[in-house]
């Protein structure tokens, strides 16, 4: 029989790998058995995964049919649409570097598509209205060079969905964005991708071929246990979105990135950006969606981003809590069977559950500007009551003091004003008025008079205030 790996590695413990003793032992056994139960209900040769918490590897796992032969951290396995997250952060790079606006249509950079008028953005979050598939034959186990065009990767109806209307997943869509990484960088997506992300980052065992040790694809029999080796093929022009082959270490490096951003790749605002949903969604009844190359989902009251992949003989997963501070990868080589999307949100469960964050010590401000201090407590928006806080950098945050309403937090511009964050101000300016003698009248956002009173009488309240005040029963 094939061998899983091409090579037999070393336990458990390669590139990465932290001491086990980091976490709990009950913890630990929690993680080996969910993986063990995805591993023989799922029918799978093996299964391979690695937790990561504050940044650093602290558990490492996997299970394989064959004894003596487990997989382990530096064991490459093909990782299909997790590599659209990679393809995502060079467009990032080069919008972070003027090069190109998220809004320009995509005939900016490449001409005679027939899709042009689609933009950066909506190919970024699965918006454009493309087709989800590349024209027959199947595209995951056919040599890339039976579409050697851009036309053949779209084929000659390549909108099935309005453009901009909501999501719809497109592999031939992320084509495009690797194709236009291409044209301004003037050099291969595989070269541009090694240069300015897996090199930066240590990803070293991260690779658009496989390089021993890897594991083989397999399928495995749906009504029988036995099982059929699956083509590795390469994908030419489709590889941006589902080539690479990586490591549960790898991939445990490129979720600490993703949960802080590096500056010399991607600095942590365009990161922040990626996370959040770029399509509309109801305002508080959702639990999936998808940001700028990243899968943003929640599960049990904690929110996940990251991605999964699927190619013939191959599943992946990596998903990482930025608030609790762990992430997870799982990985195996079956093209069906154990969900590992799921076992990867479970892993991150225990350890968040069992093993909860441990806050960092309060401790106050090295400095205080008094201006800035006396624009915090209360503030009223007509009847609305709210609070502002200071943060650090004069960063404040304007939340409402009953239910959830409008709150945000604020960053801090150079020119005396704030910028929202987040939630319904996101991108909104919040400034404070004075009057002709210098005093605080107001707080103006997006309009909007915050006062010291609810319809401070002696505040430019828009509308004006009833002169007579406030009143009783009697009228």
């Amino acid at each position: 029989m094939t061998s899983f790996n091409d090579s037999p590695s070393d336990p458990l413990g390669g590139p990465g790998a932290a001491p086990d003793d980091e976490l709990l032992p009950g913890t630990r056994r929690a993680l080996l058995h969910r993986i063990a139960t995805a591993q023989a209900e799922g029918r799978t040769p093996s299964f391979v995964a690695a937790v990561q918490r504050e940044g650093r590897t602290v558990w490492n796992g996997a299970r394989s049919c064959v004894e003596g032969h487990d997989p382990d951290a530096d064991t490459q396995y093909r990782i299909g649409s997790l590599t659209k997250t990679f393809t995502a952060v060079l467009v990032l790079r080069l919008r972070d570097e003027g090069v190109l606006d998220l809004d320009d249509p995509v005939e900016k950079y490449l001409p005679g598509t027939g899709v042009g008028d689609v933009t950066v953005f909506q190919l970024l979050g699965h918006s454009a209205g493309l087709a989800a598939e590349s024209p027959a034959p199947w595209w995951e186990r056919t040599p890339g060079a039976v579409r050697p065009e851009l036309a053949d990767v779209l084929g000659d109806r390549p909108k099935t969905q309005p453009t901009g209307r909501g999501h719809h997943y497109s592999n031939p869509g992320y084509t495009l964005l690797g194709a236009l990484v291409e044209a301004v960088r003037g050099a291969s997506w595989a070269e541009v991708l090694r240069q300015e992300i897996l090199e930066p980052l240590g990803m070293h065992r991260t690779s658009t071929q496989p390089v021993p040790p890897h594991a083989g694809g397999w399928a495995v029999h749906p009504w029988a246990d036995v099982m059929l080796t699956e083509p590795a093929e390469d994908l030419g022009l489709m590889a941006p979105a589902g080539q690479l082959w990586s490591t549960t270490a790898d991939l445990l490096r490129f979720a600490a990135f993703l949960a802080a951003g590096d500056e010399k790749v991607l600095g942590a605002e365009s990161v922040r950006e990626m996370r959040v949903p770029s399509a509309s969604l109801p305002a508080d009844d959702w639990d999936s969606a998808y940001g700028l190359g990243l899968q943003v989902v929640r599960r049990d009251g904690r929110t996940l981003v990251g991605h999964t992949g699927s190619l013939p003989g191959f599943l992946a997963a990596l998903w990482v809590c930025v608030e609790e501070g762990v992430a997870a990868v799982a990985l195996t080589n079956a093209t069906s069977g154990p969900l590992v999307s799921a076992v990867a949100a479970d892993l991150v469960r225990i350890v968040a559950d069992a093993e909860p964050r441990i806050p960092a010590p309060w401790r106050p401000l090295p400095e205080i500007d008094p201006e800035l201090l006396a624009l915090t407590g209360p503030w009223y928006w007509g009847t609305y009551a709210y609070v502002l806080k200071v943060a650090a950098d004069r960063d404040v945050e304007l939340q409402p003091l009953r239910g959830t309403g409008r709150g945000a937090r604020f960053r801090s511009r150079s020119d005396g004003t704030w910028t929202g964050l987040d939630g319904y101000y996101e991108g909104e300016t919040l400034r404070v008025v004075r009057n002709s003698e210098g005093a605080v009248d107001h707080l103006d956002l997006g309009s909007f008079a915050f006062t010291r009173e609810p319809y401070d009488p002696g505040a430019a309240v828009p509308g004006g205030v009833d002169p007579e005040g406030w009143r009783g029963l009697a009228i």
